[in-house]
């Protein structure tokens, strides 16, 4: 008997299709992210062994090599403690399948599944201030094609406070500007939620939908192939509109903005103009509204929220679950601090009240 039944190419196979595909119905972005780091952990176990994925043994992935490609993602490839642990947890999850799919791979299966994560310092959230955010928004040239989806981009962005997946993902159809004025966001876990616009945004996207194709299924944020923009090409436009911004707005120098900056700086003007940590884990799409407690540490070198413009958590609970930032916004629930007042792109939810 052979220590190994199963040839390795099988269970790959078996663990992306009928495992995470068939069987957890896995997201396409978590079945994305874990050939991604089966494509980078093939590719340096080629360059180390000489061998293609296709004549890899499972035995050739033992606990020594797997940390051998962790250091290499940190040291040469300039990853963070946190991607290393992804790609980690990519390989275990691997890992704990072949163990029940061939009892034989055991001891390798063991020895690869006792390496942790690693621990890593978790910095301070990084945001914006609204003139830095507004100096942004105002940054891309409109008069072109790409300025005028970036300018809108980036709009969406802060209205809604959503990952950059989850503007990358937006179709036609889940944008609505009839009656209501929604886009509905396809998050994390296929949790979906729906976001009202304001009406500086809505008017936005009115102006750029009629620049696209209509068709449901179109991308709202295309490159020039009509593609969706992707995560790197996001960055690269939000680059392009912070250096231009610099020049009227000289603190944005050297800051690195991401586009997760900008829901952070979302997150933190909701929080200053007194909306409850209940409603902002709503708004952002959070599973569990104590994830929103790291934005507390934060507040207290900013402005801080006024009480009578404050949403307590009773108020939100009242409605039941699940909750909808909509229902919340059309029982006013949701009210503008006085800097909104003072500022075109504070968190002015006034808006989008009928």
């Amino acid at each position: 008997m052979t220590t190994q039944q199963i040839k390795f190419p099988q269970l790959v196979q078996d663990y992306f299709l009928r495992r995470l595909v068939q069987q957890r119905g896995a997201s396409n972005r978590t079945v994305e992210s874990y050939r991604d780091t089966f494509r980078l952990l093939f590719g340096f176990v080629e360059q180390r062994t000489g061998r293609p994925a296709s004549a890899l043994h499972l035995a050739d992935l033992d606990a020594p090599l797997v940390l051998d490609f962790l250091e290499h993602l940190e040291n040469d490839r300039g990853n963070t403690a946190r991607t290393r642990n992804a790609r980690l947890a990519a390989i275990h999850s691997f890992m704990r399948y072949v163990a029940l799919r061939d009892p034989a791979s055991l001891p390798i299966t063991a020895r690869v599944l006792a390496i942790p994560a690693k621990r890593f310092d978790r910095p301070v959230l990084g945001y914006l201030t609204r003139e830095q955010v507004a100096a942004i928004l105002a940054a891309p040239n409109r008069a072109t094609w790409s300025g005028h989806r970036d300018a809108v981009l980036f709009t969406t962005a802060y209205n809604t406070g959503a990952r950059v997946s989850e503007l990358t993902g937006l179709k036609v159809r889940d944008v609505l500007l009839d009656r209501e004025t929604a886009v509905h966001l396809h998050g994390k876990g296929r949790k979906q939620r729906a976001i009202p616009l304001w009406k500086n945004t809505a008017t936005e996207l009115r102006g750029w939908l009629n620049r696209i194709s209509p068709a449901p299924d179109a991308a709202v944020f295309p490159n020039r192939a009509g593609a969706p923009l992707t995560r790197s090409g996001v960055q690269d436009r939000l680059n392009r509109a912070v250096a231009a911004a610099e020049q009227h707005c000289p603190s944005l120098h050297g800051q690195h903005i991401s586009p997760h900056t900008l829901r952070h700086s979302t997150a933190m003007h909701l929080l200053q103009s007194g909306t409850d940590l209940a409603v902002i884990a709503l708004w952002l799409g959070h599973s569990n509204p104590a994830v929103t407690h790291q934005y507390l540490d934060p507040l207290f070198d900013g402005d801080a929220p006024e009480p009578e413009t404050a949403l307590s958590w009773n108020q939100v609970s009242a409605f039941g679950s699940p909750w909808t930032v909509s229902s919340l916004v059309d029982r006013q629930l949701i009210l503008p601090g006085s800097a909104d007042r003072r500022n075109g792109y504070g968190i002015d939810t006034t808006s989008v009240h009928r």
